[in-house]
């Protein structure tokens, strides 16, 4: 028996101890899984967060305005987003396939001499201007090319020096006319005393034209900054406040006028300057309409919009002008303008106001029966 029990204790700490060995040895292997499992999640994780950097970049570029073009060191084109596309036309794949040429060669250039490279170029139809910037990325020859539209800066600079010269040259006219008066006037003190008052009204006549050209280069600088849109305007009421000048105006030109203004919806804008279009729109009709003729402003409303009408038996504009009778100092009759005391802006001011307040302008005209002025307003929401 004691035998028996003996053998039976051995069978049993041997069993013990394999049970032991495979308990250590399941808990190797589930520390093992553990950490597989958690190096899997880690990896995931960056595999995860690569992929969403790489979506968020790709949506950055396909957003940005300036094109972008990626060439590698073989000439292989890597990388072309949305914009560059709009600029350049279909996607190229290599470099001898980007055009135009002058952007292949700031890209070589920049790829040989290790140095950013810059060029302008005028390109399609209408006539666009696109500036390239080759920028190297790497030592391997790899450059990168930025693409950006600068018509509308090109066209900003032209206009700036236009007014530059033509304000000077329309300055410049009264001024002389002034200067002239004002020594005839000091001569003819002596020599001639009845010619004074003669000249004295051609020197108030000159200033005052000279006082316009000011006043409405001051207008038109602060309309281009755009309006304070916070006020409520009615403009049937803005046109009775302003019939009385208005009619005063057409009196001295012997230009009958008709004002029909019934109570309209009113406009979110700016009071000051509605009532500079309205008094530029008749003003202008009224210069050009000859004795005799006839001038209508008419309110009415359709659909959304308040629609101001200005209508005249004038002179009439040849087809060919209408595109630009809202340039600064265009002036289709140039003569007449001045004899009448035109500026030349005041339809230039008409056309800021009304993009300010978010309307639209529209003319017609036959020559040598009259022209008539359509201005939209959206009316103000409650």
């Amino acid at each position: 028996m004691d035998k028996l029990l003996a053998v039976v204790g051995v069978v049993a700490v041997v069993a013990i101890v394999f049970a032991i060995r495979e308990l250590r040895v399941s808990d190797r292997a589930h520390r093992s899984a553990e950490e597989r499992d958690r190096i899997i999640g880690s990896l995931q994780r960056r595999l995860d967060q690569l992929d969403e950097d790489r979506r968020a970049t790709e949506t950055v570029v396909s957003s940005m305005e300036e094109g972008i073009v990626l060439v590698g060191s073989v000439g292989g084109i890597r990388l072309v987003n949305a914009a560059a596309e709009r600029h350049l036309g279909p996607r190229p794949t290599t470099l001898v396939q980007l055009q135009p040429m002058a952007f292949r060669e700031a890209i070589r250039g920049a790829s040989s001499g290790g140095s950013v490279v810059a060029v302008e170029v005028e390109t399609g139809a209408p006539s666009r201007w696109l500036r390239g910037t080759a920028i190297p990325v790497d030592e391997d020859g790899t450059v990168l090319l930025v693409v950006r539209d600068v018509t509308e800066g090109r066209r900003l600079e032209a206009a700036r020096r236009d007014l530059v010269a033509n304000a000077s040259h329309e300055l410049k006219t009264p001024a002389a006319s002034i200067q002239a008066a004002a020594e005839t006037i000091r001569t003819a003190a002596h020599e001639d005393p009845t010619v004074i008052p003669r000249f004295a009204q051609q020197l108030e006549r000159e200033a005052v034209r000279l006082s316009q050209i000011v006043s409405d280069l001051l207008d038109l600088s602060r309309l281009e900054t755009g309006s304070e849109l916070h006020e409520s305007v009615a403009l049937d009421e803005l046109l009775d406040q302003e019939g009385p000048r208005l009619q005063e105006s057409a009196d001295d030109a012997a230009v009958q006028l008709r004002i029909d203004a019934p109570s309209m919806p009113p406009v979110r804008g700016s009071a000051r300057d509605l009532s500079l279009l309205v008094r530029n729109l008749v003003d202008n009709a009224i210069r050009y309409t000859r004795p005799g003729g006839r001038v209508d402003v008419t309110l009415s409303t359709d659909s959304d919009d308040v629609v101001l009408s200005v209508a005249d038996t004038g002179v009439g504009i040849p087809t060919r002008e209408l595109p630009r009778i809202f340039e600064r100092f265009y002036r289709v009759d140039r003569a007449r303008s001045r004899e009448t005391g035109g500026t030349g802006l005041g339809l230039s001011i008409v056309k800021h106001v009304v993009e300010n307040h978010g309307g639209t302008v529209n003319v017609t005209s036959e020559l040598g029966r009259g022209t008539c002025f359509e201005v939209r307003l959206p009316a103000a929401t409650a």
